[in-house]
């Protein structure tokens, strides 16, 4: 009895929570932008546990900055992140042409559909974790022909995970796997054309990973991005999403593809990986999640970082 008590006042406050988010999206965006601002301020000193493990990342990769410029940093970090979830307000339910008009777009994004025509090579879309990923896919469903495929963690709770099903699939073409399900569908789905949205830098154990440094310090990296794009031929390009100042807006970045990617050696192109990551992360540090646990699992022996 009890537990269905709690279920059920769970269930109440998601659905007031998306409630007040919903509402949001009739907001302009530099008025959420600078709500984020202040909300962001607030949850750096409230989320005491994501601000010890950020300022954790922050020393792990940046030993050398001062103790103050990383919380400043951080603090910077957890406005963006703040306004990265207002922002999905407007992704989820404002009209489609807003968020066109929102977001822009730089470089080679006819690439995917120029390979598949001519050479009959689907592309890996490689996304790092910066806080506008969800734009960036939104910026391929929108601007893309070549229709999408991507894997995604469940959520626990059957709404939330209905939700981000459906926000993340509102436009386009594209389908999305649980991370947990067996990999036959993506492979399917490749196959068939579809380009993979592949986001590659987080620590889910060592399945399928090897240690390789990330700033340094060993951090277990999935080897699939490697092993995947050498199994089905793939291209892969990396795609950089940024959260303008002053709620201006998104720019979604189509890099061109890494070259000599992928060789016969995945632990090798999984470090290349990570340099090319910490490039990118050095432009736009704040705008990384650095609230994740980057180096939670740690090679045999040695003790934990958190």
């Amino acid at each position: 009895m009890a537990s269905r008590a709690s279920e059920l006042l769970q269930e109440g406050a998601i659905r007031i929570g998306l409630g007040v988010l919903w509402t949001l999206h009739w907001l302009p965006l530099p008025l959420l932008a600078a709500f984020s601002r202040g909300l962001g301020a607030l949850l750096y000193r409230l989320a005491r546990s994501r601000r010890k493990v950020g300022l954790r990342n922050l020393e792990l990769c940046f030993p050398d900055m001062p103790l103050a410029e990383r919380k400043a940093l951080l603090k910077r970090h957890f406005q963006w992140l703040t306004q990265s979830l207002l922002d999905r307000a407007v992704l989820w339910w404002a009209p489609e042409s807003r968020i066109r008009r929102l977001i822009q777009v730089e470089g080679g994004i006819g690439l995917a559909e120029r390979v598949w025509q001519q050479e009959q090579r689907a592309t890996m879309w490689l996304c790092p974790h910066f806080v506008g990923l969800d734009v960036a896919g939104a910026a391929i469903l929108l601007k893309h022909p070549r229709p999408g495929a991507s894997i995604y963690p469940a959520q626990s709770h059957p709404l939330m995970d209905r939700l981000m099903k459906q926000g993340r699939l509102r436009f386009g073409d594209a389908e999305i796997f649980p991370r947990q399900d067996s990999i036959k569908p993506l492979l399917r789905a490749v196959k068939a054309g579809r380009g993979f949205f592949n986001l590659p830098d987080m620590d889910f154990g060592l399945q399928d990973a090897t240690f390789v440094p990330f700033f340094g310090v060993p951090a277990a990296t999935l080897m699939a991005p490697s092993r995947l794009a050498r199994m089905l031929d793939m291209v892969v390009q990396p795609v950089i999403a940024e959260l303008l100042p002053g709620g201006r807006g998104w720019k979604v970045k189509f890099l061109p593809p890494l070259q000599g990617f992928p060789t016969r050696d995945a632990e090798a192109d999984t470090a290349a990986m990570n340099r090319f990551i910490e490039q990118q992360i050095l432009l736009q540090p704040e705008q990384y999640l650095w609230v994740h646990k980057r180096f939670k699992t740690r090679p045999e022996g040695e003790p934990g970082l958190y």
